[in-house]
């Protein structure tokens, strides 16, 4: 016998002068993330489903970018055995930690945490990054695709995560294919996270077809002159809009497993710059018209002085030096003292505010996105 509850939610409602059909009310009024088309039964990871045929050809095909790497915009075009390029990686890579990581939206770390591999260097330059000492800077271990495999076992062996979690991959695509194919040898069998900041070519997504199930784009900034002036790339938007349309091509929208893990699909991140909010609602529109209104979107507000932020303007040396002793404004005028003691990236050396945030989330919800990440009320886990 049916329960009185799900009774009533089969009769039809009754308005003034109609029926109300009860799936139409059932579709307004209560769309949940966890519901068809959004659930899953079960999952199992994408490469787990590739031949033998289709991993030979992704390893040929790592090994020739290698040796000719021209995977991200950057079109080094360098040989990765001999030297490097502009992201100072050669043909292994630079790991600076790995470990269970507690810092990623609840559905990818779930109770025991992600699976996260932090590589070093970095295909941007963004002058605020978050993790600078890291992607900058070459700190960490180099280790062989092999070994990185290795440490993918233990992730999921002894850490118990729900995830590999590959963060800044963009330079290192080839190995990270090598390392997955690896892996599965060796008995891995969770879905690998991409944690990137979008700014891959389609040559790299097309690589990694097949062997990765969570796509984590951060699509940062929208008009060019700010990509040049922060992030140091002229062509970031297009590039981004380009690489996030592919992702979703493979993955579709985000899927979970009923105990509330993400499985599959496009996670997107935009971190809200202070004073950049409009480039975030062109972002959060563009996103709501071209790819897919139904992409699961985390707006964040973490954004803190970083990096270069803040710090005085480098002094220079030499002839240079001698020239530049007395500094001149405009007009050929003396100098202030405040001039003379400005700081770098000033128009970004604050916190964001939550109003900066809030009109981002107000923006994509009117453009009609609805899957929102958003942080527990009770401060534990959730979906």
């Amino acid at each position: 016998m049916l329960s009185r509850t799900f009774s009533s939610l089969l009769r039809p409602r009754q308005r003034v002068g109609r029926i109300e059909s009860p799936w139409n009310y059932h579709q307004t009024r209560l769309r949940s993330y966890l519901a068809p088309p959004f659930l899953l039964d079960e999952y199992i990871p994408r490469f787990q489903l590739l031949t033998s045929v289709q991993e030979s050809k992704k390893r040929s095909a790592a090994y020739k970018h290698l040796s000719n790497c021209n995977l991200c915009p950057r079109l080094c075009g360098v040989n990765r055995f001999e030297k490097t390029g502009t992201c100072l990686v050669g043909a292994d890579v630079v790991v600076n930690t790995v470990a269970p990581h507690f810092g990623e939206e609840p559905c990818l770390q779930g109770h025991n945490g992600s699976g996260s591999v932090f590589f070093s260097g970095c295909n941007l330059r963004c002058v605020f990054c978050q993790n600078h000492d890291i992607a900058h800077q070459k700190n960490g271990f180099n280790i062989s695709p092999e070994e990185l495999a290795q440490w993918y076992i233990k992730l999921q062996e002894v850490g118990g995560v729900h995830n590999i979690n590959l963060v800044t991959p963009e330079h290192v695509v080839p190995q990270v294919v090598l390392s997955i194919l690896h892996a599965k040898e060796l008995g891995l069998k969770l879905p690998i996270v991409y944690n990137t900041s979008s700014f891959d070519s389609l040559e790299s997504i097309e690589l990694l077809d097949g062997l990765v199930d969570i796509y984590l784009p951060d699509f940062k900034v929208w008009n060019a002159a700010t990509s040049k002036r922060l992030l140091k790339a002229d062509n970031y938007a297009e590039v981004a809009m380009e690489s996030i349309k592919a992702m979703h091509d493979q993955v579709g929208d985000l899927c979970f497993t009923a105990d509330g893990l993400a499985k599959k699909g496009v996670l997107l991140r935009h971190l809200v710059m202070p004073g950049h909010e409009e480039e975030g609602k062109h972002i959060v529109r563009w996103l709501a018209e071209n790819v897919s209104k139904d992409m699961y979107v985390h707006v964040m507000e973490q954004y803190h002085p970083r990096a270069h932020v803040g710090k005085e303007k480098r002094s220079v040396q030499g002839r240079a030096s001698r020239l530049a002793s007395d500094p001149v404004e405009p007009g050929g005028q003396p100098a202030t003292a405040s001039a003379k003691k400005q700081i770098r990236y000033e128009e970004i050396n604050r916190a964001v505010s939550l109003d900066e945030v809030a009109s981002v989330r107000k923006v994509a919800e009117q453009a009609g996105l609805w899957r929102f990440a958003d942080a527990a009320e009770h401060g534990g886990f959730n979906i």
